[in-house]
């Protein structure tokens, strides 16, 4: 799998709700105690990414206190900062000194969930990149690449198609070297004349679409984004649940999937389930491995799931043990299995419906801590799926 990069579009002022946001930059508006720009980066941020990006303008200080290399899902977050309005097209200059890969690029006032393996698959060969279409139902006023259709995978202009532009694209690096650093509109003065020359591919989705730029929609967010992204959760232990323990496992040689495992996270994953890893990991503590070698080991994994379209939305892990040999890991802690500050974590973090989430784990520890969650808690069985399968009819 190539080097990808994530970036993300993120100075807009938000003229049009300046009064519901305030004194904030547009992706900072806040919904359900979380900034509508962190939506974005938890649900792509399962996909393997080298950097996330985000390239911000208007009351720049905030989004960097907030994200400036802070990690999720292993990968590390660096703000851009453009010193003068340049546009949606011409803020992706500012990416040209930092050894970009190619790369996924979303605006940071829109959310929609869409397979980036697909859209990435789209592009052809002497296309810049790949644009998502997607059904216009409530956004009859937007006149941003509106009036689109697709052919397989051919972008091309046609009137009263019903879709528009979803915000979510796939660029080659090349592309940025027709970027100049100016005020420009990647809508208005870039993609036009790439699509009618046939230089951009592209895909269709059918998964819902929120953008909060006008105060109609701005206002049904909330309740969209709490209703469309609150799922059940399966919370799984690793070393003896996904894979063999085989002690202190560390390397991508030593990874063996347990039987159906492959299968039963697809399972999951078509029945709409968050699938979060929560693991003790005393071996950094106690000196047999770093934690460099740790996040190694999960991006490894995370290579490997993504190409059967397989991800973990989350993972929790716990480095710290009582009697750790290297000192700043040695401590008690309700991080550390029995105790169940992992899970406390990620629910603060993701909507979960725990009334229809499960956990497995092959320790009394890991029975405990779902105890006290109040999570239905099962050890693990010889064929993973069919576990899964019998544990949802029961949850």
């Amino acid at each position: 799998m190539h080097s990808l990069d994530l970036v993300i579009l993120a100075g807009g002022k938000g003229s049009r709700i300046k009064s519901l946001i305030k004194d904030r930059p547009k992706p900072m508006a806040v919904f359900n105690n979380k900034p509508f720009i962190e939506y974005i980066i938890q649900s792509y941020s399962k996909y393997f990414f080298k950097n996330i990006f985000i390239l911000t303008g208007y009351k720049s200080k905030n989004i960097f206190k907030k994200f400036e290399k802070k990690q999720y899902n292993f990968v590390t977050v660096r703000c851009l900062k453009e010193n003068k309005p340049l546009g949606t097209a011409g803020a992706l200059s500012l990416l040209k000194k930092k050894n970009i890969n190619d790369f996924i690029l979303i605006n940071g006032d829109s959310f929609i969930n869409v397979d980036l393996n697909k859209l990435i698959k789209s592009c052809a060969k002497k296309s810049f990149g790949s644009i998502t279409l997607v059904n216009n139902k409530s956004y009859k006023s937007n006149r941003k690449l509106n009036a689109l259709n697709l052919n397989k995978n051919k972008i091309f202009y046609q009137k009263k198609t019903g879709l528009m532009n979803a915000g979510v694209y796939f660029f080659k690096k090349k592309f940025l070297n027709i970027i100049d650093k100016k005020n420009s509109s990647l809508e208005k003065d870039i993609l036009p004349d790439l699509i009618k020359n046939g230089k951009i591919s592209g895909i269709k989705t059918e998964n819902f679409f929120i953008d909060i730029g006008t105060p109609q929609n701005f206002k049904l967010a909330k309740k969209i984004l709490l209703k469309k992204l609150t799922k059940p959760a399966a919370f799984l232990d690793r070393d003896g649940v996904i894979n063999y323990d085989s002690g202190y496992v560390h390397k991508i040689k030593d990874f063996k999937f347990r039987p159906n495992v492959v299968n039963g996270l697809k399972f999951l994953i078509s029945k709409n389930y968050y699938i979060f890893l929560i693991t003790n990991q005393a071996g950094i503590g106690k000196g047999i491995y770093t934690i460099d070698q740790f996040y190694e080991l999960q991006k490894d994994i995370k290579i490997m799931l993504q190409k059967k379209n397989i991800f973990f939305d989350d993972i929790n892990f716990c480095p710290f043990h009582p009697a750790a040999k290297i000192k700043k890991y040695r401590k008690k802690t309700e991080l550390r299995k029995p105790g169940n500050l992992m899970i406390k974590q990620i629910q603060k973090k993701w909507h979960i419906n725990l009334n229809k989430s499960f956990m497995i784990g092959d320790k009394m520890t890991d029975e405990i801590c779902a105890k006290k969650s109040s999570l239905y808690f099962e050890y693990p069985n010889k064929d993973f799926l069919n576990q899964v399968k019998k544990i949802i009819k029961k949850v």
